[in-house]
């Protein structure tokens, strides 16, 4: 099993299907994954198989980090298109995100002021005045809604503490349009039950959530690298142009990354 756990608190680049040339910022430890999911799909492994020893990167070091970075690459005549807030867990989660964020945006504007600020959480920390008020400042809030189904979340994402999915959807309503939704979608079996999310009876109802919703933009996606669960599959090609061709139909743009 391959596993990619990321320096931190400042990786890459690297060139990601959906965003451009990324450079990644982890507010999580170097060593190991710490999330409020556990998702079966996970490039970072399972949260069990990777507990980190390290603390979490102090607001200081990240803004140090970065800006030597950006130096950098100012030099050597190479910005990146965006600074992703990703790495080995839930960005969200750090205590300082927020003041994180506002420092992010300030040193963005100095040294490469045509990239965007993407974020990419699991929606499980917008609940957090701080943290919603800090997703309205990035260009680009991009949120996991995998599914509506409450047993396909704890059967996949398993997160570690209580999640109502439809509070998730009215805390996603609360952006007014500010949010782009992230979805994975796949097929496969995981301990002997099917994890295919690709067929109506998921398809419709998350459809349904995301004419709800109203975001920006749409991100259909399947896994492109190795999984901690065996048995997973890729959603095919044709699954998933016919997903991102109902929900541009609804006059929503979309994407989709194979």
């Amino acid at each position: 099993m391959s596993t990619i756990i990321y320096p931190s608190p400042i990786f890459g680049p690297v060139h990601s299907r959906r965003l451009g040339v990324s450079l990644g910022i982890n507010l999580l430890p170097a060593d190991g994954k710490a999330c409020t999911f556990d998702c079966i799909y996970c490039e970072c492994g399972f949260n069990k198989d990777h507990r980190p020893t390290l603390p979490l990167p102090t607001r200081q070091e990240v803004a140090a980090h970065l800006e030597q970075k950006l130096g950098q690459m100012q030099q050597e005549g190479l910005l990146p298109d965006v600074l992703t807030f990703a790495g080995n867990g839930e960005p969200t989660s750090h205590p300082h995100f927020a003041e994180i964020i506002g420092d992010t945006l300030k040193l963005r504007d100095r040294y490469c002021p045509k990239a965007k600020v993407s974020v990419l959480s699991n929606s499980t920390m917008l609940h957090r005045q701080q943290v919603h008020e800090a997703l309205l400042l990035v260009d680009n809030n991009i949120l996991k809604l995998d599914t509506i189904d409450p047993l396909y979340i704890n059967k996949v994402d398993r997160p570690n503490s209580a999640y109502d999915v439809q509070q998730i959807i009215e805390h996603m309503k609360a952006f007014h349009g500010h949010v782009i939704i992230q979805t994975m979608f796949m097929s496969g079996t995981f301990n002997g039950e099917s994890v295919d999310n690709t067929g109506e009876e998921y398809v419709g109802p998350w459809l349904d959530a995301v004419k709800d919703i109203r975001p920006q933009q749409v991100m259909v996606y399947t896994i492109d690298r190795e999984t901690p669960a065996k048995g997973l599959e890729k959603a095919s090609r044709e699954q998933l142009d016919a997903i991102r061709d109902r929900v541009i139909a609804a006059g929503i743009p979309c994407t989709a990354s194979y």
